[in-house]
């Protein structure tokens, strides 16, 4: 993993940690409701700029190197391994 987006994404987990342990008091101190959700929606946000990190660390390393082998099979998993996960941020709820 490239040190400085390691070094951010680790930084981006506790930020994370600390939103959840906050949600879970919340939950329990039975407060407002809407509070609640702007606290998971906040949460959601982290998680996608976490995500975003370890895109990045991705697709600088382990997709470059795989899209630009010269063996077709490789290239056409690594394809398929990212139009997996545009797909998958992509699912629509129920």
């Amino acid at each position: 993993m490239i040190n400085d987006i390691k070094k951010r994404s680790l930084h981006r987990t506790k930020i994370i940690k600390g939103q959840v342990e906050g949600l879970e008091k919340m939950i329990t101190k039975e407060e407002y409701c809407v509070d609640i959700m702007t606290q998971s929606l906040a949460i959601q946000r982290s998680l996608r700029s976490l995500n975003k990190l370890i895109l990045e660390n991705h697709l600088q390393t382990h997709a470059a190197m795989a899209l630009s082998s010269k063996d077709a099979t490789t290239q056409k998993d690594a394809l398929e391994e990212l139009l997996n996960l545009y797909e998958l941020s992509n699912v629509r709820g129920k």
